[in-house]
């Protein structure tokens, strides 16, 4: 839904921007300037055939609703295909933020929230004062951590692969197979990985062959991490490289030519132009990606830890399902989840002013 949102504002924009002229003059004009003492007359000629009325001319009016009035009238169907994605979002990312009046209260589901004690920052510290915060935060920030060192610049790294091949059948092959892991469904994923690394289990055996003992890799901290993490590249490498692959198809084949007479070989050519022509997209991936920094979805945490591992495993998410689900505390689970998306908030604003005062590129 968020990505019909972005492709449905990319097509109005271009549109909107032509209200933004202004209409040109009419006829011929002339001015008068003093050059050397003598007065020059020169005419001026505007875009319209002489003879035009000016009176046929729309008013320039140019205020933001009256330009958006006789876009809406243009693009109808445009606009109506927008209202159900703008109805998406009202109806279930903006009504719901009114819930979290409840971080602030002691919420009893039976009282509902004009029942409810209301407790002020009490939830809050509560949370800093527990000794899981620090410890779910640590383990978030890791986590997310590795997952952007390894996974960001993976798909990148595949999308210029797929570049240079030059066989199309086998290109097509690849890319195909790379995408087939992100259609899987996450249970079935987080099964496979429970199968896959328990004792005796393929990874496990196959680990085996470099010296690792056999047990139950998802029940060690050492190995918990790197299983979460590099799986999940697995699962979105593929898809992920899709976005840099078709801003790859767009670059001026001239380029890799005018590249190669300067003699460049093949890692000239990536390094000078297929990188270049791919910034502007990494700065807004980046940006989105460090936006999510702290939101570690609770899905996959919960398929695959156990107490055993809590010390390395638990992150925000998982503690927030703990808390609110599993133990009813609904107001503290409200209040770590509206401390989580300020920081997100912090650090998306961050990152789109870092980029746009570097690269010149940023959301807004």
């Amino acid at each position: 839904m968020g990505y019909t949102a972005i492709y449905l504002l990319v097509c109005i924009r271009p549109h909107l921007s032509k209200f933004n002229k202004r209409p040109a003059i009419e006829g011929n004009t002339s001015f008068t300037a003093e050059s050397e003492g003598k007065n020059v007359t020169t005419m001026v000629k505007s875009r319209h055939p002489p003879g035009r009325d000016e009176r046929s001319q729309p008013p320039n009016k140019g205020g933001f609703f009256y330009r958006l009035r006789l876009n809406v009238k243009k693009y109808t169907l445009v606009y109506v295909l927008m209202l159900v994605v703008v109805a998406y979002y009202i109806l279930f990312h903006y009504v719901p933020m009114l819930g979290n009046v409840i971080a602030f209260m002691d919420f009893k589901p039976g009282k509902g929230i004009l029942g409810s004690k209301w407790v002020g920052l009490q939830n809050f510290k509560d949370f800093f004062k527990s000794p899981f915060a620090w410890r779910v935060i640590r383990n978030t920030l890791t986590i997310s951590g590795l997952q952007m060192l390894i996974g960001f610049p993976a798909p990148i790294i595949l999308a210029l692969m797929f570049n240079e091949l030059r066989g199309k059948y086998f290109k097509r092959i690849t890319q195909t197979i790379s995408y087939l892991p992100h259609f899987i469904s996450l249970v079935v994923v987080c099964g496979m990985l429970v199968d896959f690394t328990k004792s005796g289990g393929l990874i496990t055996k196959f680990l085996g062959l470099f010296g690792v003992p056999e047990q139950n890799l998802l029940s060690n901290s050492k190995y918990y991490i790197w299983i979460f993490v590099l799986s999940g590249v697995w699962q979105n490498i593929g898809w992920g490289s899709i976005i840099y692959i078709a801003t790859l198809s767009g670059v001026d084949p001239a380029l890799y030519e005018a590249a190669a007479i300067d003699g460049a070989g093949r890692m000239g050519k990536i390094i000078h132009v297929s990188l270049p022509a791919l910034v502007p997209m990494i700065a807004i991936q980046l940006i989105m990606r460090v936006g999510n920094l702290m939101s570690l979805g609770a899905e996959k945490t919960i398929l695959l830890y156990s107490p055993a591992v809590y010390e390395t495993a638990d992150t925000i998410s998982s503690y927030i399902y703990r808390v609110g689900l599993q133990q009813r505390n609904f107001g503290l689970a409200a209040a770590v989840g509206m401390f989580n998306s300020f920081i997100n908030f912090g650090l998306v604003v961050f990152a789109n002013w870092f980029s746009r005062k570097n690269v010149e590129e940023s959301l807004w």
